[in-house]
Parts: structure tokens; C-alpha cells; sequence
């Protein structure tokens, strides 16, 4: 099952992939949502193999993902690889200079279900497929504008 989303950005290219490639400022932000994450790399330089183990609550029980970075093309390309109790997404985050000042993002998740219960999970997605798309699209609408405004801020 996938998902895509398009944004455009009004931020040079090169300052829109320092932003989304800032784990740190992420981590923090993923971690004030209840998320227990650690970093298993010992490096503070992202790249390929970079791996975070995450502990979260999803639909009322406790889940575990491995998040690891498998592709990393600055300013243009992320890949992550994500494993979850049968479930494997991989998240595909494109960046493209438009101009010299507006930046266009596209982000895909591709999702695998591995087991019977992840296949069932992703079924019930299937049907409620254009719901979880529109979410999916606004949420990537709101980072996209969140993002622009923190390096409006910084300019």
C-alpha cells in the first residue's frame, strides 16, 4: 500500500535539506509525542546505515520499530527503511530545486505487510484508503508549512 504527498517550499534547496535532514531537532520532536527513541549509530554524522530503535503506544499496545537510513544523496534524496512486528515501510523523501528559492518535496511510504495480522492491518487501510490519504497529505501540507516558517524565522 502507498502513499505520496507534494509540497512546494518557498527555501532554497540546499537550506530545505538541512532542515529535513536535522535528526537531532527530530528526534527531540518525535520524542515529545510519547515516543521512547534511541540512536544505535555512534556517529553524530548522518549516512547510510544510521539506525534509531523506537517504543511506542498504537492503538492501546506497546510497539517496537527499527527505523534505518538506507540511502543518503544530500541535498537530493532519504530513503528509510522501517521494520515493525511484520510490517516494512520504506519512506522515500525526493527533493528538487524548482528555483533558486522555492524547493519541492515528495515523500512515499510504501507499506509491506510480512504476517498474517500486518497483512489484515493493511487490508483494513485499504478500506479506508482516501481517508488515510487525505491525512496523509495534510500532514505532509503542515510540516511543509511548519518548515517554511522555521527558515523564514532563520533567514
Amino acid at each position: 500500500m502507498d502513499f505520496t504527498a507534494t509540497e512546494d517550499i518557498e527555501a532554497p534547496l540546499d537550506q530545505v535539506f538541512a532542515e529535513v535532514s536535522d535528526f537531532a531537532t527530530i528526534e527531540r520532536s518525535i520524542m515529545r509525542h510519547g515516543v521512547e527513541l534511541q540512536r544505535k549509530d555512534a556517529g553524530d554524522t548522518p549516512g547510510v546505515g544510521t539506525t534509531w530503535h523506537a517504543d511506542f503506544r498504537f492503538r492501546g499496545k506497546k510497539r517496537e520499530a527499527v527505523v534505518t537510513l538506507t540511502e543518503y544523496e544530500p541535498p537530493q534524496a532519504m530513503v528509510f527503511r522501517t521494520v515493525s512486528a511484520g510490517l516494512e515501510a520504506q519512506t522515500r523523501m525526493d527533493l528538487v530545486a524548482l528555483s533558486r528559492s522555492r524547493t519541492r518535496i515528495s515523500v512515499a511510504v510504501d507499506l509491506q505487510p510480512k504476517t498474517l495480522s500486518a497483512r489484515l492491518m493493511v487490508q483494513s487501510m485499504k478500506l479506508a484508503r482516501g481517508n488515510l490519504t487525505k491525512k496523509f497529505q495534510l500532514r505532509a501540507a503542515e510540516y511543509a508549512r511548519m518548515l517554511e516558517d522555521r527558515l523564514k524565522r532563520s533567514a
